[in-house]
């Protein structure tokens, strides 16, 4: 364990040869004297006591874009041998692309789109996986991570996506797929990274990832992060955060290991506003002033990209997320093993970010008014899993096996700000005759003295959920060219919602309990050792409530404004069949694969004729995927695929005459077709070129297919250079032609400006 490597253009110097993935970074100005003294202190008296193993220096091509597995129990197999269609974006692809965010980092993988939320998570992660709205079902370490949150990757070793209903595997959710995020562990190693990166749009980023071995089995790490910068291309727009992440591991290398961890994370941002859709009809005015746009066909304003309609001296956004988690491990055997995690974590919100109110018709009037979209809440979290794993015989089939329990108890509270907006209506015009609160659709002025009351309305909202689930995973070798696995999970799920006061100072409540029972079946067949065929059948459920009021609940427990309610209404059921084929290529350095598949849902929420509602929807999704990850040659590394989807609401329902109207639609945020590519080559010993490409075709935001954003094609590159053994600097280039195209897309009012042209140098130090 002496072999030192370098990997990928990010010339990392290492002290074994597992050492090379999952650097995170470097100095931190926020953080000097804390990580300082994390340093001085703790790490240097622990290497006064142990010997170093000696150090050696080798060369080694890069790669590191193919994972092997996804190291969940849940999966025992090997990937190329996994039943459903898994991305794992490892450390590197990370690295090189200098992805900062999980948005960011969720760009390299086809068929992933990105929703524009309202009042739950107007700006934070909620991804699209296969037409699924996959923001409650995002998972760190294994466990579900359900608060509102703009995701961070300094303390982030990889991401694996896993497509298909996943509620066998996860539990509530997932139709159309799951986010697992694993972070960064002790090693039996030392080593330390520094990164300081600078870059246009004020881009000012410093990482720090340190490992000291404390003992011949026990290790701490320690992650930290400072980061702040314009968004290149919107104004006023602002990003300011920080994080730290410790974490101890004991009994490394031995039968019994335990892990501790912490993270946090705080932000304060000037949040990114959007710019409003050109809607296709709107109401008239009465008081005389003359339309000056002529009727839109539901894309975005043609406007400057620049154009930033929210105010700097009432927006903010507010974020700190604090998680513990403790993980005990034991082998009794190489075929027997034991794992227990529990997590404790809180996210908290607190925000006032202006949605820019285009459905009254006031942008025809070159007017638009600032509408205040306001949130301050919390959601606690308290979980725990077992998983008893481990490998039998009975007669000539092999058997890989995982039973386990989980309990959680989530907790979600929040309030609103009472916000003096004036007239929405804006019949006083623009300017310091509404008080500010509408303004000019080409002419914004973020700086306007806005001079309106801000009040907190202390009618808070509270979700209780709780869930007991137990599960159990089989894979079954039948011959070697054979594998059959089954999975199989229970959950009693238990939520309750407690609204804000009425009138009366009453607080009503809505609980439901439902009984989720999941399933999926897959076959393997491998006609040789490298390369095989698949086939897998899985269900998924997603109750009432299941959200906790997080993001735009499918099924929400309270009342809607005809009466409906939700905790009358059992839980959407979706069902799939997938068929797959992989392929370990090239010497096994390059995975190929490719999928067809198709998501059924036949009871979805939908309101019918009368104005009632019922759980008589129906949805399909057909897709054909493809994907490709690892080395062509010892020097080109590739990451990507293509994605196309036929997403259709077969039965949509609707009130009145709407009946049916919206019956054969394409799904909101789920283009037809999606590429996506990064690819590094190592022109010389430590110098590497590398370059992506993203293509996303048009996007609807609403079910009725009246807004929507164009389609287009992204472009990004890289350099990076291996200045010595121990440093090295990375240029990235993002949004190569500084092209101006739409990240996300609302389903009534606006969609977000994606950044513009970003540059960044990084230079990382390394011992």
């Amino acid at each position: 364990m002496q072999v030192s490597r370098v990997v990928a253009g990010s010339a990392t110097l290492t002290q074994s040869d597992e050492a090379a993935e999952g650097r995170g970074g470097a100095s931190l100005p926020r953080l000097t004297q804390a990580v300082g003294a994390a340093l001085a202190a703790a790490p240097v008296a622990a290497l006064a006591q142990v010997e170093l193993p000696p150090v050696t220096v080798s060369e080694e091509r890069h790669g590191g874009f193919r994972a092997a597995s996804t190291g969940s129990p849940k999966d025992p197999e090997a990937l190329r041998d996994t039943a459903r269609s898994v991305s794992v974006i490892p450390q590197e692809v990370i690295r090189t692309t200098a992805a900062t965010s999980l948005t960011e980092v969720l760009r390299t993988v086809p068929g992933i789109t990105f929703g524009a939320g309202e009042g739950g998570n107007p700006i934070g992660d909620r991804p699209f996986i296969r037409g699924y709205d996959a923001q409650a079902s995002t998972f760190l370490d294994g466990f579900r991570d359900i608060g509102a949150q703009s995701r961070e990757m300094f303390n982030v070793e990889s991401v694996q996506v896993n497509k298909g209903p996943a509620g066998a595997y996860d539990g509530r959710g997932g139709a159309g797929g799951t986010i697992n995020i694993q972070s960064k562990t002790p090693r039996l190693e030392h080593f330390a990274e520094g990164a300081l990166g600078v870059g246009n749009a004020e881009y000012v980023r410093a990482t720090v990832d340190g490992n000291w071995r404390v003992g011949e089995h026990a290790a701490v790490r320690l992650n930290a992060m400072s980061h702040s910068s314009d968004i290149p291309g919107r104004d006023a727009a602002r990003m300011s955060r920080w994080g730290v992440a410790p974490s101890v591991a004991i009994g490394l290398g031995t039968a019994t290991r335990v892990t501790a961890s912490w993270y946090h994370l705080q932000s304060d941002d000037q949040p990114d506003v959007g710019i409003p859709y050109n809607n296709a009809s709107h109401t008239a005015r009465k008081d005389g002033l003359p339309r000056v746009r002529p009727t839109g066909d539901g894309r975005p304003l043609d406007v400057p990209r620049d154009t930033y309609y929210g105010l700097l001296n009432r927006d903010f956004q507010k974020q700190q997320n604090d998680t513990g988690t403790l993980r005990i491990e034991h082998d009794f055997s190489p075929a027997l093993k034991l794992r227990n995690q529990t997590r404790l974590s809180r996210t908290e919100q607190d925000f006032i970010w202006t949605q820019p109110d285009s459905n009254l018709g006031n942008t025809y009037y070159n007017l638009l008014w600032r509408r205040a979209n306001t949130r301050v809440g919390t959601v606690d979290t308290v979980a725990n899993q077992t998983d008893l794993s481990g490998s039998f015989r009975t007669g000539a089939i092999g058997h890989k096996y995982v039973a386990g329990v989980e309990f959680s108890e989530e907790k979600a509270n929040w309030d609103t700000y009472k916000v003096d907006t004036g007239d929405r209506r804006c019949a006083k015009g623009a300017g310091a005759a509404s008080g500010y609160n509408c303004t000019t659709v080409f002419d914004p002025d973020p700086a306007d003295p806005w001079a309106g009351t801000i009040q907190r309305n202390h009618r808070p909202t509270d979700v209780r959920t709780r869930t007991l689930s137990a599960y159990l995973f089989d894979s079954a070798e039948i011959t070697p060219q054979w594998l059959l696995n089954a999975g199989l999970r229970l959950d009693r799920y238990d939520t309750t919602l407690t609204q804000a006061p009425n009138a009366s100072g009453v607080r009503n409540q809505f609980s439901r309990q439902d009984t989720l029972l999941n399933y999926q079946l897959g076959a393997v067949y491998k006609p040789v050792t490298w390369g095989s065929v698949y086939a897998s059948f899985g269900t998924s459920s997603t109750p009432a409530g299941s959200f906790l009021g997080q993001g735009a609940e499918i099924n929400a427990l309270a009342p809607d404004a005809a009466g409906n309610r939700g905790d009358q209404l059992a839980p959407e059921k979706s069902r799939a069949v997938e068929l797959g084929t992989k392929w370990d290529v090239l010497g096994e350095k390059l995975a190929l694969t490719g999928a067809v598949f198709r998501i059924d849902t036949d009871n979805t929420r939908i309101i019918e004729q009368d104005g009632s509602a019922r759980m008589a929807g129906e949805r399909r999704v057909d897709g054909v995927e493809l994907g490709f990850a690892g080395n062509v040659t010892a020097r080109w590394a590739v990451f990507g695929g293509y994605t196309h989807q036929k997403a259709r609401l077969r039965r949509n329902g609707g009130k009145g005459a709407a009946n049916g109207a919206t019956d054969g639609n394409v799904f909101p945020n789920t283009p037809a077709d999606s590429f996506t590519l990064w690819t590094t080559y190592e022109v010389l010993p430590g110098l590497i070129f590398g370059g992506g490409a993203n293509y996303m075709s048009k996007v609807w935001g609403n079910e009725a297919n009246t807004k929507w954003v164009p389609a287009y094609w992204r472009f990004d590159a890289m350099a990076a250079y291996r200045l010595s053994k121990f440093a090295s600097v990375q240029l990235n280039l993002q949004n190569l032609t500084d092209k101006a195209y739409y990240a996300q897309a609302h389903r009534n009012h606006y969609a977000t400006m994606a950044p513009g042209r970003a540059a960044t140098l990084t230079l990382t130090l390394r011992y």
